[in-house]
């Protein structure tokens, strides 16, 4: 598969590798409403969040939306898009391995993107993602009108790049049946099985034993049209006519039709490629949408509520974890809240005290703009601030003082497993992994609060370790037990600091 080549390329390909794990420090003060809520708002760099993130959710995302900033030679205001061409892949290219670590086995990512670096952000996500995993290029129509002051074209659509982490899990949903679909569907004759349209009775192939002659209710008589013929041999016809599933209009002079149902379509509709603004939104509505929000500055380009509604209908269920490293203005953390799915937000600027805390929080407190009355959302729920804390690992990559268990914990079972450790570890058995049980002695887990006390492991310790009969990874400050003992009982012990992975 071919690949692009950049300046540094490889030193930015192995960049993920080298960020620092960090915590996740939570700030009372800005989070908001249900305390017990797991959403997510973090202030902080996205490549050092996102890092942060992985022993807690790698696997765990059902849909990512991205909305990077565009290199697009302008100065946003809330931060730099005048990225040199080079600088701008180094930026994108640690940031989407890192999601695609986060991602679920049969989720989504949507990167919206427009002409100047679309072509580029393709290439590099056929690298991350795979080609094989690219699902469309999806148009979104941003614009109602053209520019007429443009040079050249007036540009008014944006590219939303659609990968799977793997494309042969993971199949969209429908999305829901318009009004207009339904109106289609009448009930001219009163049939008790409900509204139905009218379907063509004649198929393109020519088949013998489908071509009969039909005498109408007016006594005319009908053949198929040339080259053409029936869907259904004679007697099968009849016996339909005798269940009233066959329509020759309202004067039965017309043509045989098939009455199709609307209690038997699918009840949704497969999303096409083409998104006219008509249906998700425009730059316009969602520059309104943050106005009406009252948070001060309204950004230049914010995406409206209705097109992240559609993602999330197309990738997402309820109680599904949807993950936006970009927010910008909150609009995704805000559209996934009203819609009942778990959600977390990355954003590193000011506004994300400024903007994106202060929306979400009226979102919690039922705010009625965008898709509220849609999904008839009245309020509710609730979401935890965060900021990036110290790193658990010093420069020389030794743990660094103070680090909790729970940390450390989630760190180790994720080096071990490349698997979220999935809850808060309180147990020296973190837990088990083909067949093999992973336990850390650190920082008095055993409740022996002396220095060195319950991290060496002993015989004492040993015995009072859960138990578990295949394989055990043990990691502690020492063992007392020599190699023929933790042979006989199938350990293989890891000194902490030495043997604990920094990266």
């Amino acid at each position: 598969m071919p690949i692009l080549h950049w300046l540094d390329r490889e030193k930015d390909v192995k960049a993920a590798e080298d960020v620092p794990y960090r915590l996740l420090e939570a700030v009372p003060d800005l989070s908001y409403g249900d305390s017990a809520a797991e959403n997510m708002l973090i202030q902080g760099d996205n490549l050092e969040a996102l890092k942060a993130l992985l022993p807690y959710y790698a696997g765990q995302v059902k849909c990512i939306f991205i909305d990077p900033p565009y290199n697009t030679r302008k100065d946003f205001g809330h931060y730099d898009d005048n990225l040199e061409h080079t600088k701008w892949l180094s930026t994108m290219f640690p940031r989407l391995e890192l999601l695609r670590e986060l991602l679920a086995e049969d989720g989504t990512i949507w990167a919206t993107i427009d002409d100047d670096e679309g072509h580029y952000l393709k290439v590099i996500m056929d690298e991350v993602f795979g080609r094989k995993n690219f699902v469309n290029n999806c148009i979104w129509q941003k614009k109602y009108s053209p520019q007429n002051d443009a040079k050249w074209l007036s540009d008014n659509h944006d590219h939303i790049l659609t990968y799977a982490k793997n494309k042969f899990l993971w199949r969209p949903n429908l999305l829901p049946r318009s009004e207009a679909m339904n109106k289609r569907y009448k009930n001219p004759d009163n049939d008790p099985r409900g509204p139905w349209k009218p379907v063509d009775f004649s198929r393109k192939a020519k088949l013998d034993h489908t071509i009969y002659p039909i005498t109408l209710p007016s006594g005319r008589i009908v053949t198929p049209p040339d080259n053409r013929s029936w869907l259904k041999r004679q007697d099968d016809f009849l016996k339909m006519v005798e269940d009233n599933l066959i329509w020759f209009g309202t004067k039965g002079d017309s043509v045989p039709s098939v009455k199709r149902f609307l209690s038997e379509v699918k009840q949704g509709s497969t999303s096409m490629t083409i998104w006219l603004y008509e249906e998700v939104g425009h730059n316009q509505e969602a520059k309104r949408e943050i106005f009406d929000l009252n948070l001060g500055t309204v950004f230049d380009t914010p995406k409206p509520e209705r097109l992240i509604q559609k993602i999330l209908t197309l990738s997402t269920n309820q109680g599904d974890l949807v993950l936006d490293s970009f927010l910008g203005s909150g609009t995704t953390s805000a559209v996934a809240h009203k819609m009942g799915r778990r959600h977390i937000g990355i954003e590193m600027g000011d506004h994300a005290v400024s903007h994106c805390q202060p929306r979400l929080q009226k979102v919690v407190d039922g705010e009625q703009g965008g898709i509220s009355k849609d999904v008839e959302w009245s309020g509710g729920g609730g979401f935890k601030f965060y900021r990036l804390g110290e790193a658990v690992f010093d420069a020389e990559g030794q743990i660094t003082q103070g680090i909790k268990f729970e940390h450390l914990a989630a760190h180790i079972w994720f080096s071990e497993t490349k698997q979220s450790i999935g809850k808060k570890a309180d147990s020296p058995l973190l837990g088990i992994h083909n067949g093999t049980a992973y336990y850390l002695l650190y920082n008095g887990i055993l409740g022996d609060k002396r220095p060195q006390g319950g991290n060496v492991l002993t015989s004492k310790v040993l015995d009072s370790l859960p138990p578990h009969d295949g394989a055990k990874v043990i990691y502690g400050e020492s063992s007392r037990l020599g190699a023929v003992r933790l042979e006989s009982e199938n350990i293989i012990f890891k000194q902490t600091p030495y043997d604990v992975k920094a990266r």
